[in-house]
């Protein structure tokens, strides 16, 4: 597991290697990630939208920007976590992740972008 704080927001990534639907023969390997987004502050945030850099040892990197994660916006109080799985598939066993979270706090409307830690994504025989 992988974990960053921006500004009171901890973020945390585990990563699993998804082999039963994995082919790498066919050059495809899935990931899932599970982030946690902890809010360790003093104030309300909601989190508006997402940018991921994906790095994938065999292609360029792809930058993907949206609203929200996986269809929500999470509002968080002060001591609350939202937690989510999402997945990526690569056309090598080899990549990795990063990426931010716009989060807007309610109190005044400020924005801050809330880092995402950056993660590997490593077929398990790969490791060995």
């Amino acid at each position: 597991m992988v974990t960053a704080i921006t500004q009171g927001i901890q973020v945390s990534v585990e990563v699993t290697y998804q082999a039963e639907f994995s082919n790498p023969h066919q050059h495809h390997f899935v990931f899932t990630y599970k982030v946690t987004i902890e809010n360790k502050s003093q104030h309300t945030y909601q989190l508006l939208s997402r940018k991921w850099e994906i790095f994938d040892a065999a292609e360029e990197v792809k930058i993907i920007v949206g609203d929200g994660v996986v269809g929500k916006q999470p509002i968080l109080e002060p001591g609350e976590k939202h937690s989510y799985i999402s997945g990526c598939n690569l056309i090598s066993g080899l990549g990795k992740m990063s990426g931010s979270y716009t989060m807007e706090k309610l109190f005044d409307g400020k924005r801050i972008e809330v880092q995402v830690p950056e993660f590997q994504l490593i077929a398990n025989f790969l490791q060995n």
